[in-house]
Formats: structure tokens, sequence, C-alpha cells
């Protein structure tokens, strides 16, 4: 049990509860910390294995809330996007990474703080791109899910249908995003092996986290998650700045 292996362990739990009571939000609480334990390309093979095993974990809960006609346009194209991802992966540099993936993390946090909802309905062409931009960003730095938290939190769905449709929408992606690392060798038995040690804490949190949105109201849905990310995305920032 190394010390690098036991922090590792600690932010895994903490993720898994946010996973499981807000639908999203792992990845982007474990991704800061995870770019400095074990670096960037790394970082996004281990939490995608992760994630996937837990939203499958998730998903038999909350299929029938699932509103699939934006869902699946915004996976979709978000999984046609993501070879620009990987790209960009392996031609940046680790630092920039981290910091992006901070000050990523905040922007997005600050903006749902807020208070800011969209009134409107969803058109097709907003769907698309926030696909598109997700995949970009859940390539290069496994966090996908700022611009969708942004565009399905600030409408008028109540906590319990974006959280379903958080869940669909990474089944979708994840999935996508697997396929396409593994091809382009990605992957590595490394980054398989930490995400096996890390899944049984970070399953049982997640469970723990859907039983306790079933206690929860809306304000203290959107505070717990939003009041999260903005303090990953600092740490991760000052950090790196302090490296």
């Amino acid at each position: 049990m190394t010390s690098t292996l036991l922090a590792a362990l600690l932010i895994a739990s903490a993720a898994g509860l946010m996973r499981g009571f807000a639908g999203v939000g792992s990845g982007m609480l474990m991704a800061p910390f995870f770019v400095v334990l074990f670096g960037p390309v790394e970082t996004v093979a281990i939490i995608i294995a992760m994630e996937i095993v837990v939203t499958g974990q998730l998903l038999p809960s909350v299929r029938r809330d699932i509103n699939w006609r934006v869902v699946a346009p915004m996976g979709l194209v978000a999984a046609v996007f993501m070879p620009v991802g990987s790209w960009l992966l392996v031609s940046l540099d680790a630092g920039s990474i981290a910091i992006g993936i901070g000050i990523l993390v905040m922007v997005f946090a600050l903006l749902l703080m807020s208070g800011w909802r969209y009134q409107g309905d969803k058109p097709l062409w907003a769907t698309l791109t926030v696909g598109g931009v997700s995949g970009v960003l859940m390539a290069l730095t496994s966090l996908g899910n700022p611009p969708v938290m942004l565009y399905l939190l600030s409408s008028r769905d109540n906590a319990a249908t974006n959280r379903a449709n958080f869940t669909g929408y990474f089944a979708v992606t994840l999935c996508a995003l697997i396929l396409q690392m593994t091809v382009a060798g990605l992957i590595g038995w490394s980054a398989l092996k930490t995400a096996g040690l890390l899944l049984p804490p970070f399953m049982l949190c997640a469970w723990i986290g859907s039983r306790l949105f079933r206690k929860s109201n809306e304000t203290l849905y959107r505070h717990i998650a939003l009041g999260i990310l903005f303090c990953a995305g600092m740490y991760g920032v000052i950090r790196q700045i302090a490296v």
C-alpha cells in the first residue's frame, strides 16, 4: 500500500459518492488529482475504465428517466469527435493539460453556481455542438462532462431527469471512448491494474451515493455537486503551479 495508492483510494471513494449521488462529476473530481499521481495519459485510461463499470451499475435504476432524444445524438456526435481529443492528448505537455483541466472545472462550476438556467427547448444544433465539444474533452482529459452538465443542468429538468440523462450519455460515450483508445493503444495493463484496485471502493461509494440521492432535494443536489467540482478544479490548478 503506497502513499500514491492510498491517496488514489480516498479520492476514488469520494468520487464514487459524487457519481452515485449526482450521476456525473466523478471524472471531474478524480482527474485533477490523478493527473498529478499517474500522469495525463494513464489518468484518462484509469478513469474511463472505472466509469464504464459504475455506469453499468447505475444504469438499470435510471433507464426509464433517460431522454434518449437528447442523449443519443449528443453521445453519437461526441464519439465522432473523440479522435481529435486523442490526438491532442499525445501532442500536449502534461503541465498544460493539468492546468487546463483545473481551469475548465472551475469555469463550468462557476457558471452553474450563478443560478442561470436556460428556459427554452434543446434544439438539435445545440445538442450536437455540446456533444462535439464533450467528445474532444473526454478523450483529451476524461472531462467530457462539463459542457454536458452546463447544457442539462441549466434547463428546467428536475434532478432525477438530469441524473438519468448523465448516466445514459456516459453509457454511450464511454463505450465509444474505450474502443477508440484501445485501438490507438492508449490503454495499457498498468492503467487497468490501477483501475481494478480502485474499483471496489468506487463502486461501493457509488451505491451509497445513489441511496443518499433518494433522500435529497433539488437545492442540496446542486450545491453539493457544484461545490465539490469547484474545489477539485482549484486544487488541480494550485498544485500544478506549485510544482
